[in-house]
């Protein structure tokens, strides 16, 4: 029991620099969008950021004050990007790959709820909230590469 909680915490800490690394990429990358309609698609790039800083919030949280675990500083790798199509397109391949490793996260939650008796439900709630998030993310981006 105490090996499953020691590595829900350490996949919710590559969460949690995963989101790190995502705000600062959105926030870099918005200041490099130009032309013609770059003021909506910078608005919608920072809301976007602002997600993602609530999403650290979530899981500095959980690790925290749910599971007892020490939050990681860290960051996961930015990737640099430049021309508008090309911004929108590494974001959307990492928000997928988010949701993908987030998906693996809840479903290592659910399979083992026995050994989050006093947390299950928070896990479960705050973790499917958040890759919401991220699917409504691919979802906007997608939009706006035209896919």
């Amino acid at each position: 029991m105490a090996n499953i909680i020691a590595d829900v915490i350490n996949m919710l800490n590559q969460c949690l620099e995963l989101e790190h690394s995502a705000r600062i990429q959105y926030l870099a990358h918005a200041e490099l969008i130009k032309g013609p309609g770059a003021e909506k698609i910078i608005e919608r790039i920072k809301e976007i950021a602002s997600d993602e800083e609530k999403h650290e919030g979530v899981f500095r949280n959980l690790i925290g004050n749910f599971l007892d675990g020490e939050p990681s500083m860290s960051i996961a790798p930015a990737h640099k990007a430049q021309g508008l199509e090309k911004i929108i397109a590494i974001n959307l391949q990492n928000e997928k790959e988010a949701i993908d490793f987030y998906t693996r996260v809840y479903k290592k939650i659910m399979d083992n709820k026995e050994s989050f008796q006093y947390s299950f439900e928070t896990l479960e709630h705050d973790i499917r909230h958040v890759i919401i998030d991220e699917q409504e993310h691919v979802a906007e981006l997608s939009l706006l590469l035209g896919k």
